[in-house]
């Protein structure tokens, strides 16, 4: 097949999917794919006329994922950089390459990404497409309404309000929550932003920063829950083996999810019974269900050390799919291997849309 992998993009999250797109593409290139990794801000600038020849160039566009950092970009900085200075988000030949290529394999993560703009502009224009549908990306991306569908699907999740900047100031005791407690942008991923706090400094900061990542207008808080975390993947509408994360200094943020030996995974999870991780993974389906969600996703949990309850965090939309991020484990912990996964989802992706 030809495929286009479409990575990078303006978000906090550029690099790590890069670092999925470069994995993906070098992969499916293995299995005899005519992969070509694709920047969809900067895209490829060609003879137009010509834009086949692109399925076979040597190196496949994977020269654009070299220095990759576990830092977040300068997002403004890139934007400046961009030759043409265009206002539309996607770069030159992008659409004619996705148009060209029998799927895009979407490996983007976060902000335009993540949040269903990219599937619903692929709908209309009849680009086919891996991952979830523009609903349930749009859906799980903000966290506030991913929230309240859990709750009315009985979905366990922790309380949560949200506080727009307007109301930024508003006394904690108003809003009926107390510290410790966990803040974080509405709409963002990779742990980008999201600050426990103990103490009203710390809560006052926390939320100016908040709102500072990615141009937010809103940030939910929710009350601290310490325990350990899991993540339960899910293809084709069925859960892998749960991965139990680890974090090296007790929080699992965008440089320990990123960085060697930042955290340690188990798959599968020696502190849970399986009782409980089976639980754990109808709970996933049902969120992943609830959510309009189809293709693979992610769900995280939390399980509380003082009463052993379980409550579902968040369900990403477009998870990290380098080799060794989390959907990968647990695939190859269900036997599927690497290029089997990727391959797994550009069939289910046909299958379920087209």
């Amino acid at each position: 097949m030809k495929i286009i992998v479409l990575a990078g993009g303006l978000s906090p999250e550029r690099d790590v999917s890069l670092t999925s797109g470069l994995g993906i593409c070098k992969t499916l290139r293995e299995r005899g794919h005519q992969a070509f990794l694709l920047d969809v801000f900067f895209g490829l600038p060609y003879d137009s006329e010509k834009l086949e020849e692109v399925f076979d160039l040597p190196g496949a566009g994977m020269e654009i994922a070299d220095g990759i950092k576990t830092t977040t970009p300068d997002l403004e900085k890139l934007r400046l950089s961009r030759p043409d200075q265009s206002d539309c988000y996607f770069g030159p030949n992008v659409i004619e390459l996705c148009r060209l290529a029998d799927i895009t394999f979407i490996a983007l993560h976060g902000s335009v990404g993540e949040n269903g703009k990219i599937q619903a502009t692929f709908d209309i224009l009849g680009i086919k497409y891996t991952g979830p549908n523009s609903l349930g990306c749009s859906l799980a991306m903000n966290k506030l309404v991913a929230k309240q569908i859990f709750k009315m699907s009985r979905v366990p999740t922790p309380r949560g309000t949200s506080l727009t900047e307007k109301a930024k100031d508003t006394p904690l005791d108003e809003l009926g929550y107390y510290l410790p407690l966990v803040i974080k942008p509405c709409s963002s991923g990779s742990s980008i932003g999201v600050y426990i706090v103990h103490t009203e400094g710390e809560y006052k900061e926390a939320v100016r920063r908040s709102f500072e990542e990615d141009g937010q207008d809103e940030v939910v808080i929710e009350p601290y829950i310490k325990g350990r975390e899991y993540a339960c993947s899910i293809v084709a509408g069925k859960a892998l083996p749960l991965v139990e994360i680890i974090p090296k200094d007790g929080v699992f943020n965008y440089e320990n999810k990123y960085q060697s030996g930042g955290a340690t995974e188990l798959c599968p999870p020696a502190s849970l019974d399986a009782k409980t991780q089976k639980k754990m993974q109808r709970a996933g389906e049902k969120a992943f269900e609830a959510l309009r969600m189809d293709v693979y996703a992610r769900a995280d949990f939390i399980v509380d050390e003082t009463d052993g309850r379980f409550y579902c965090l968040e369900m990403n939309g477009l998870p990290g799919m380098t080799p060794s991020s989390l959907i990968p484990k647990a695939a190859a912990a269900a036997g599927m291997d690497y290029g089997e996964l990727c391959e797994q989802i550009i069939e289910e992706s046909i299958r379920v849309r087209y």
